[in-house]
């Protein structure tokens, strides 16, 4: 198991194999289809995504003393549309999210940052690792606005590395 704290250890990042697992902590950003969507029409992209890991998350309401609801994965493949013009314009190091990715996606992936599996069906479970959750930007898309996320000892998969070897075989 590797342990990865955002933003000291981004150069552990460039020695990840795919296949490793990852614990992560610090700072992260959810992105899902709406926020996508916008962010690529608008042609404007906040700096804060800079150097980000961003997470497909489809999150729940949070309980009372909690910072989020369950947060599990949503299927990556449904981003693929949106990953290489995002790829373009921020400089983005992570995706975590569930799934195969399409070739395109993939390749634009490759030597650019690393995808990572968070384990699908145990939202609850990744939300534990949740200390801290603020809508930043799309307030109004509700579940689907960006979310800042602290996370401690986030478990993940290394399913693409750097240089493109990919845990569903290739790009």
């Amino acid at each position: 198991m590797i342990k990865i704290t955002l933003p000291q250890d981004k150069e552990k990042f460039k020695k990840l194999k795919t296949g490793q697992e990852v614990l992560l902590s610090g700072t992260i950003y959810s992105l899902r289809d709406k926020a996508h969507a916008k962010l690529i029409c608008s042609g404007r992209t906040p700096s804060f995504l800079n150097g980000a890991v961003i997470y497909y998350m489809g999150p729940t309401p949070a309980r009372p003393g909690r910072p989020c609801g369950s947060c599990g994965p949503t299927t990556s493949a449904r981003m693929d549309k949106y990953t290489p013009t995002l790829i373009k314009k921020t400089s983005i190091i992570g995706i975590i999210g569930k799934g195969e990715r399409s070739a395109a996606a993939n390749k634009s992936m490759q030597g650019r940052l690393v995808y990572f599996l968070a384990y699908a069906g145990l939202g609850a479970l990744c939300a534990k690792s949740v200390l801290k959750s603020e809508a930043v930007l799309y307030k109004e898309l509700g579940a689907e606005a960006v979310f800042k996320l602290e996370v401690k000892d986030f478990p993940l998969i290394v399913a693409q590395d750097l240089k493109g070897d990919n845990i569903y075989g290739g790009i």
